[in-house]
């Protein structure tokens, strides 16, 4: 039990432990970089890299032209302190394509993974795993029996060559560049992520990992994911992310999108360990057709600022969601986070559970969206918003906006916040607990249904982390 405690407690870098986890960060030997000010030549000379068919080059162009259209989106502060053109926007290391073997890697990006315990995860949780470092994926391997079972596993670049016309009916036509401004600017500078397509029918029950690290400072991020579900099938993704402590800020501008087809199920699992020297930004949404359900759950930890609103779309009659989203805001740092649903089909189904924790200073902020449009008849809606504040320091907002245009739906909206007493407190330091140990068993407590629902590895994970967090001796070890 105490090795598994120990590997848990490597697994995921960052909150204040980036630095005695993963360290600093350290050179890297890079192949290609490119920063500067982002122009028509810049997008093409990373399609020209990429070797990329002319319909995704024309896609990267054309969300250029939207990003210095687009204003600046009003529910975003933080970012303006980021300065485009000084960061680099698509780093390559130097590795021969996506390794196959862990030994195949630099020593020094081999290092990290090791560190971060994936190694051991892979051998004994994953049916796949991919990573990606800054710009690029750097390894890739998944189990025979997904590939006999006919389920793809690429990295997106991989798979936008080898399969266009699968990919092109799915890539940004969920999550459409004209959404928001950084939307457009990832649909132009987009590098690394996964693509998943699970034939009909087939059920893939052991998890396929994709894990994210930014190991330099002055880094732009800026993956794509996908994830499909043909008719009748099932698949778990779990998305890892981190980095080292850097020297100055660094960029996430990241994607994933999901399609569940007709009675299939996504499920996808989301462990964001950002060193605090990331600012990050996601853009995550779902369609799900008749029958078929997308769930989303969400732990987000590290990072200064994180904007992050897992979305669902249910398309099809009887089709259904989860979003669940659990953030911590610990020291001077902005959680913003939230989920949004739109009821399409009949008889839709959403529940939306978002758990905050503010701590010194910290500041929690929920954005979330129900809407229910005319004709999506028994719609049922359900959101439960619960902030814990543990002191006076710390902050927790709830923005809730329902929207409901079918008068035969059902929505519900309940928000409660408390605060961590000096009773509480003093009850549980009288036990022999110091105090920052009795903060993290009111935090462990406060997220015991969410731990609940993830699998054992992960709430191990997440477990330790808040532990480490919380408690100065690194106790409950």
């Amino acid at each position: 039990m105490g090795e598994m405690v120990e590997l848990k407690k490597e697994l995921l870098g960052g909150v204040d432990l980036a630095e005695q986890l993963l360290g600093r960060e350290k050179p890297v030997k890079v192949e290609v970089e490119i920063k500067g000010k982002i122009t028509k030549d810049m997008i093409e000379e990373i399609s020209r890299i990429k070797k990329e068919p002319e319909w995704m080059k024309r896609l990267r162009l054309r969300s250029l032209e939207l990003f210095y259209k687009l204003p600046w989106p009003k529910w975003l502060t933080g970012i303006e302190s980021i300065n485009l053109e000084e960061m680099v926007l698509y780093s390559r290391p130097e590795v021969q394509g996506p390794a196959k073997s862990w030994d195949e890697l630099p020593k020094e990006i081999r290092e990290y993974y090791e560190k971060l315990g994936l190694p051991e995860l892979e051998a004994r949780f994953l049916s796949g795993l991919s990573t990606v470092f800054d710009s690029e994926t750097v390894y890739a391997r998944v189990k025979k029996y997904l590939e006999e079972k006919g389920v793809i596993v690429l990295p997106m670049e991989e798979a936008v060559r080898k399969y266009p016309d699968l990919v092109k009916q799915y890539f940004m036509r969920i999550f459409p560049p004209s959404d928001h401004k950084f939307a457009a600017l990832h649909g132009a500078l987009w590098s690394g992520g996964t693509f998943i397509y699970v034939p009909k029918g087939v059920k893939i029950r052991e998890p396929i990992e994709s894990f994210f690290l930014i190991g330099r400072s002055g880094e732009g991020q800026f993956e794509h994911s996908l994830i499909v579900a043909d008719e009748g099938a099932y698949v778990e993704w779990i998305e890892g992310c981190s980095a080292p402590r850097l020297s100055r800020f660094s960029f996430h501008d990241g994607m994933v999108e999901a399609y569940a087809h007709r009675n299939a199920t996504i499920k996808i699992i989301t462990v964001q360990n950002w060193s605090k020297d990331v600012i990050n930004l996601n853009n995550k949404r779902g369609i799900a057709e008749d029958g078929a359900r997308i769930d989303w759950i969400e732990g987000s930890i590290g990072s200064k600022i994180t904007y992050v609103y897992p979305s669902t779309v249910l398309k099809g009659d009887n089709s259904a969601t989860r979003n669940t989203v659990v953030t911590i805001a610990k020291g001077p740092h902005i959680k913003d986070s939230g989920s949004k649903v739109i009821h399409v089909g009949k008889n839709t189904r959403s529940q939306i559970i978002n758990k905050t924790i503010s701590a010194d200073g910290g500041i929690n902020i929920y954005r979330g969206i129900v809407r229910v449009l005319r004709g999506a008849k028994n719609a049922t809606a359900n959101v439960e918003c619960e902030s814990l504040i543990l002191d006076d320091k710390s902050k927790a907002h709830t923005y809730p906006h329902n929207q409901v245009d079918e008068p035969t739906a059902s929505v519900n909206h309940e928000a409660t916040t408390g605060r961590l007493t000096e009773q509480q407190l003093f009850y549980l330091t009288s036990r022999g607990l110091d105090e920052d140990e009795a903060k993290s068993l009111v935090v462990l407590g406060f997220l015991d249904e969410i731990l609940g629902e993830l699998p054992f590895e992960y709430a191990q994970v997440l477990t330790r982390v808040v532990q480490l967090e919380f408690s100065k001796y690194g106790a409950f070890g």
